[in-house]
């Protein structure tokens, strides 16, 4: 059984916190650390939070404006979010259907065409991940982008906007989903950001290196969040490269913690975990659940945001660092007004002592 808590409406961040006046590092970062008292303070004092020696890891994957306006058969205005190509089929491509309210629509059929800007649409060909599905709230579908040779991510920087939801007021300009750790890459990246990185800037980086702590990247691409209570997560691409996993092997060698930035950077380590927490290099689809069915194996720290209530991503959090670590983070931060979702504030799971 996860953490259990109800969420005010009054702690979802619905803007970044720029339009606030509160720079990207200057949100608030809880330090839960094992045994010791819970701690408020900014992100940009991160590295004092760690020692040196540790390895923090990140994930350089960028996002994508993936959401984009259509219009459905029977007339209906629709947003398409597209949440990345279906593993083995890279001419199929994941999608949710949203009303302009941003609400799900379940009621998509096979065959149905959505009419998209500049002549492209999308045909919902099967549900997903159930194939034989009657409703359902992700689809496989074709997407033609009417312009021959213009591939579907270069298509959505000229039509797509970022995907949102309710909590939102606006929705601000892709640049405020992109992390600085971000990198360009050629196709389709991340439906939406690895939000646990956007309070990195380079000032945290510098003060990381001056602390003597080191920083690895890999790469998972993430597809829509937002999943239907007790639905998993999805399958989601990833690389692990070869200097990363010696980097997080020495670092275990001499005790260091390997403390990963997010979720995203948590399965895909735990991805290409051995049994006694050696790491691999490695990228292709992972499905990996992590849970108390499979704990964690090489992370021993974690940089996160706030998740809802019955979130799946709760199970993880635990996995890392404890139900009673985690009980206690989320109990402080209710209790200190910390504020949640991708634009919100950042917490810091220490599950054991560093050296």
């Amino acid at each position: 059984m996860t953490v259990s808590f109800v969420l005010p409406d009054g702690l979802s961040a619905t803007a970044p916190p720029e339009s606030r006046g509160v720079p990207r590092d200057g949100v608030r970062l809880l330090v839960a650390r094992a045994g010791r008292p819970v701690r408020h303070r900014r992100f940009r004092d991160l590295a004092a939070s760690l020692a040196p020696g540790d390895l923090v890891v990140v994930n350089t994957s960028t996002t994508v404006p993936a959401a984009v306006a259509g219009t459905r058969g029977d007339g209906r205005p629709v947003v398409l979010h597209v949440s990345g190509p279906v593993p083995g089929a890279p001419d199929r491509w994941v999608v949710e259907l949203r009303t302009p309210g941003r609400e799900r629509v379940h009621d998509g059929r096979p065959g149905e065409v959505v009419t998209l800007p500049a002549g492209a649409h999308a045909v919902l060909v099967a549900a997903h991940p159930d194939l034989g599905a009657t409703t359902s709230r992700l689809w496989r579908a074709i997407v033609e982008t009417g312009t021959p040779g213009r591939g579907l991510a270069d298509w959505l920087e000229l039509h797509g906007r970022p995907i949102t939801y309710p909590y939102l007021g606006t929705v601000p300009p892709i640049e405020a989903f992109r992390t600085v750790l971000a990198r360009p890459v050629r196709g389709f990246a991340s439906a939406e950001m690895p939000s646990a990185g956007r309070p990195f800037t380079g000032a945290v980086l510098d003060r990381l290196a001056a602390r003597g702590v080191g920083v690895a990247e890999l790469v998972l691409h993430t597809g829509v969040s937002s999943p239907e209570v007790g639905e998993p997560p999805l399958p989601e691409r990833f690389r692990v490269p070869a200097r990363t996993a010696d980097a997080v092997n020495r670092t275990r060698a001499v005790g260091g913690r390997v403390v990963a930035v997010g979720t995203t950077v948590t399965r895909a380590l735990e991805t290409v975990a051995d049994e006694d927490g050696t790491v691999r290099a490695g990228s292709g689809w992972t499905d990996l659940v992590l849970g108390p069915h499979r704990p964690a194996r090489v992370t021993t720290g974690l940089v996160t945001g706030w998740h809802e209530p019955q979130a799946s991503h709760l199970l993880l959090l635990e996995a890392v660092a404890g139900r009673e670590l985690v009980a206690a983070a989320y109990g402080a931060a209710l209790a200190e007004g910390y504020l949640w979702h991708e634009f919100g504030d950042s917490c810091l799971l220490l599950p054991r002592h560093g050296r």
